[in-house]
Order: C-alpha cells, then structure tokens, then sequence
C-alpha cells in the first residue's frame, strides 16, 4: 500500500510489487553459467574434463570476493539443490552407459581383480581416515570415490548417509584433484611398469576415479588401452548400487544403536530411488532398445547435470577450513591413491 498526499487528503492507493527473486532460481543460474564456463575450459584445454573444471570453477565462485557473498546467500538453496537432485538425475542417467554385455564380457578374472580393487580401497581408506582423525563422514566419502567412480560416488553415498555438506564437498574436491593428477602421472608410468595398450587401459580402468578423468587419462594409450579403461571402469561403476545399499543398512542400524531417528520422522529406503532408477537404466540399456542417438542425448544431458551438480558441491568447499584438516586430508588421499594403484596393478599383472 502506497499513501499519496493531494490537498491535505490521504488516499491509500494499491501497488503491484514485484516478486523479490529468491528459492533455488539464483543457485541455479549461478550453476548454468558454471556449467557454461567448464565447457568454455574444455573446448579451450581438452585434457581438462568437463566435470574437473567444474568443480574448480565451483570453488572459486566460492572464494571470489566479487561472488563469495552471492554464493554464500542467496545463490546457496539453489547450489545445494543442484548438488543433491541434479547429482541424483544425473547417476540415474550414468546406468545408460552400462551394458551387462559389455561387463560380463571382461571376464570373471577381470570380474574378480575388479572386486578385490574396490574392497581393498575401500576398506583401507576407511580405516585410514579414521586412524588420522578426519571429522565426520570424510573417510567414508573419500572411500567411496577412490573405489567405485569418483564425485558421482560421493554423492550417491552421502546422500544414503545423511552427510553434512561441508564432509562432501571437501572430499569432492580431494578426489577430482588426485583424478586430475592422474591425467599427467600415470601415462608417464606406463612403460616403466611394462604395461603394453591393453594393460595399461585396464589399470588406468581400475584406479582412476572419475569416468571423464579415465577417458582422459586411457586415450594416451591408443584406441585399445581406451576401450579396456572404459569398460574396467563401467564394472567399478556397477558397484555403486550395492556399496548405497549397504551404506543405508549401517546408517539404520547406527540410528537404531543411538536411540535416534531421521528427523522428518522418515526411515531412508534400503535402495533409494535414485539408485533403483540407475539400476533401472542399465537393465533399460542391455535390453538393446533403444537408439544411439537417444544414448547419445542421455550421454550429453549426464554430464551437463552431473556438471552443474559439481560445482554446486565445489562452491560448497571453504578452504580455511580445508587447510585446517589439509595435511590429515592430504595424506589420505595419497594413501588410498597408492592401495588403488598398487593393488589395480598387481590385479592387471595376474589376469594377464
């Protein structure tokens, strides 16, 4: 309501306001023209993937002193929904670049290192993590992306686990930067270690974390060493459904030993239905339906959600309180990064 004064009389007189803009509409552009950037960096420098650049970018947005009071207000409901729901759309997605076919046809020897890789990685850097004392749920997040497939895995399982934001982000950025050193590091090893194409797509396969990082990292090695990467690496992924489904019966089983439950009153799915949906792909994928160019499409729309989910989670990351746990962090992630290299090798050395 608006008063106009007009010969000493005053009339109430009605104004049409403007909605102010607020909800998750800021964070979302803010993660569109993100998006927009990491591809700008990728077109620009080919061997930085799009989801990396993401992340960075994501962090900086964070720190900048222009943008830092944007993302810290009312760009941050809008970010956190990107890294949650985006995430959740863009892992149902990745189940489409799964075949049963494809898997089963590495092998059961390949099946096998494949397995035994993932649990040691896990299971050390778990252990690891909480042998050097790091806050809440970093070892386990930290685990999950080291074994199974990266940022994409961190947020499956966070999400399973109730994680805090700040526990994600920090080990977000922890992981897609051992990923990207691994771009420069592991092609340099690859006669060193007598790897021949076929050997070295399969380690590269077996202990790079992100899948646009194992791209990266394969294709140094010829169009053999790519496809053997690829597929190792889409058998990691695989276990992604039932590493979630575990990570909610413990969450369960915590809550019912500490006498608490969810706070919306809710008991959390055993598989939930971001994870059923992926399994749903897959299933969706072998059965050989649909056309490479719908694949082709799902593949596009994946990455730009999973993008836009990264750097939802990178403008999460706040490095003061980084560099306070950073040696802690830091020293885990090198020792998950040797238990994944070195037992992925040891596997390549006894299947071939």
């Amino acid at each position: 309501m608006a008063l106009i004064l007009r010969d000493r009389e005053v009339r109430p007189v009605r104004t049409r306001a403007l909605p102010p803009l607020g909800g998750d509409a800021p964070g979302l552009l803010l993660a569109a023209l993100g998006v927009a950037a990491a591809l700008a960096v990728h077109q620009a420098v080919p061997a930085v993937p799009k989801l990396t650049a993401a992340v960075v970018l994501g962090v900086a947005a964070a720190h900048l002193p222009g943008l830092r009071p944007v993302v810290r207000g009312v760009a941050r409901p809008g970010l956190s929904t990107a890294g949650k729901r985006l995430m959740r759309i863009g892992i149902v997605l990745l189940g489409l670049k799964l075949s049963l076919d494809d898997v089963l046809g590495l092998g059961w020897a390949t099946v096998a290192m494949v397995l035994a890789v993932v649990s040691a990685t896990f299971a050390g850097t778990c252990w690891l993590g909480r042998r050097l004392g790091l806050p809440g749920d970093q070892p386990l997040l930290v685990a999950t992306g080291y074994s199974i497939c990266g940022a994409s895995a961190i947020g499956a399982v966070s999400q399973a686990a109730g994680s805090e934001e700040e526990d994600v982000a920090a080990s977000v950025a922890l992981v897609t930067l051992c990923g990207t050193l691994a771009i420069a590091v592991l092609p340099l090893l690859q006669h060193p270690l007598g790897l021949d194409p076929s050997g070295f797509g399969r380690w590269v396969g077996a202990s790079v974390h992100d899948v646009g990082q194992v791209v990266a990292t394969a294709q140094t090695g010829g169009a053999g060493a790519l496809r053997e990467a690829v597929l190792v690496k889409l058998m990691r992924v695989v276990l992604l459904a039932p590493l979630v489904a575990g990570v909610a019966v413990a969450a369960r089983r915590a809550r019912r030993r500490a006498g608490t439950g969810p706070v919306d009153g809710k008991r959390p799915p055993l598989l939930p239905l971001f994870v059923a949906g992926f399994l749903a792909m897959i299933a969706l994928r072998t059965t050989g339906v649909l056309p490479e160019r719908a694949l082709t499409l799902a593949g596009d729309a994946q990455e730009l959600l999973l993008a836009a989910a990264l750097f939802g989670l990178g403008s999460a990351v706040h490095l003061p309180t980084m560099v306070r746990t950073g040696g802690r962090i830091a020293l885990l992630g090198l020792g998950s990064w040797v238990v994944v290299a070195g037992v992925s090798y040891a596997g390549v050395l006894i299947t071939t």
